[in-house]
């Protein structure tokens, strides 16, 4: 298996025996150019071998394209999952061929996945096959390899992600994929009822309660709702009493500055929050853990800024237990159907409006056709549509 092990910082001589106490004291004094960043994660063989060029291809986006964590993570994520894969069956990765990215892909299609439990999904399949290929495109321009199948098959596999402009298709065309990507259908939101999300927030515990509403009331990624400070928030509640909605800068994907319109009624919320179980954890950590006060909106019980994947993980189990699928994405998808279906019926009264835009712009979208898919969605009304079938049956009885 192949082992990640995460970048630190160098040990203080005083921390290390004598023997080596001059080699610490000349190593705290090397100079390094484009030095990886602490946490940078270092791959290496189940026979402890340093992968160089998956760590290459990681420094690449990490140090020099100044990717985000989040993008490091899911190549980290990706490389580690195909040279598993390789290792398993004796194959070294510079000797890897297109039949080996068929055995891969097509095994993440019969076997759930070994950290979830659940079935890989066919966006999970492509962007890992994307991966995978991309690694291999680097290795060649880069010397590692002097030929590949892998790196010949589609040099540019960005432009497989592109649709052509106008489009409204469920799947790429043919000559827009190569022969390792799957067709990819889009699925529609399907938003939560009024009556799902209140039973849903009264479900969560805090402070999972309120991020919830936060993605509700303003459409906020989770990636960017955990992004928010204290100081964000006061700052607001600061200022004038009588406005009812106050604007928010947050920074969006991929470092991209936008904002959200929260309404007094969610920062009051909020500031009770703060001034109540936030401080009460804050103290708690301090006392037993001397922990340094946190800069984060949300923490834990214990003090610690809450994990992307703890909060995901609570709004999966509060869906369970009232009857029906919640997700994190699914209050963002909520959100922008809710506002949209709004914005449509004002528009139809005369109001000078583009809600397509609004959404877009709130929802911090890069492209409108991603908004287009929230208003295919309100269109399906379900209850409209159970009324027509339901009176279609009748119809057919008699």
């Amino acid at each position: 298996m192949t082992e990640v092990i995460l970048k630190t910082t160098l040990p203080l001589p005083a921390e290390v025996p004598t023997a080596v106490r001059s080699a610490a004291v000349e190593a705290l004094g090397l100079r390094l150019q484009e030095p990886r960043p602490e946490g940078f994660p270092l791959l290496f063989t189940s026979t402890m071998r340093l992968l160089e060029p998956a760590v290459g291809f990681l420094h690449e986006h990490a140090v020099l394209r100044a990717c985000t964590p989040d993008t490091l993570r899911t190549y980290t994520e990706t490389l580690v999952n195909w040279f598993d894969f390789l290792e398993g069956r004796g194959i070294d990765w510079c000797e890897a061929d297109v039949s080996d990215l068929v055995s891969y892909r097509d095994g993440m299609l019969k076997r759930p996945s070994a950290h979830t439990g659940r079935a890989f999904s066919l966006v999970t399949v492509n962007h890992r096959v994307r991966g995978v290929i991309r690694f291999y495109v680097w290795a060649l321009r880069h010397g590692w390899l002097r030929e590949s199948s892998l790196a010949s098959v589609d040099p540019d596999v960005t432009a497989m992600r592109q649709p052509w402009a106008g489009s409204r298709r469920r799947y790429w065309e043919p000559s827009e994929r190569n022969m390792f990507v799957l067709r990819q259908f889009e699925s529609l939101p399907r938003p939560l009822r009024s009556e799902q999300a209140r039973e849903l927030l009264a479900t969560l515990p805090s402070p999972y309660d309120l991020m919830a509403r936060w993605q509700l009331y303003t459409g906020l990624r989770v990636s960017e709702l955990l992004r928010l400070e204290v100081r964000d928030v006061m700052l607001k509640l600061s200022q004038s009493e009588d406005a009812l909605y106050r604007s928010i800068d947050v920074v969006r994907k991929g470092r991209k500055a936008g904002y959200v319109i929260a309404s007094r009624s969610l920062l009051e919320e909020t500031d009770g929050f703060i001034s109540q179980e936030r401080r009460g954890w804050s103290r708690r950590a301090a006392r037993k853990r001397a922990a340094a006060s946190r800069p984060e909106l949300f923490i834990t019980r214990r003090g610690s800024p809450v994990c992307k994947n703890t909060y995901q993980h609570a709004i999966r189990r509060a869906g369970v237990a009232c009857g029906f699928r919640a997700t994190s994405h699914l209050l963002r998808a909520t959100f922008g159907c809710w506002l949209l279906a709004r914005l449509e019926r004002l528009e139809k009264q005369g109001e000078a409006i583009n809600p397509l835009l609004i959404v877009k712009i709130l929802m911090g979208h890069e492209h409108i056709d991603t908004t287009d898919r929230y208003l295919r969605a309100i269109a399906i009304d379900v209850h409209v549509l159970s009324r027509v079938l339901d009176s279609l049956l009748g119809e057919a009885r008699t």
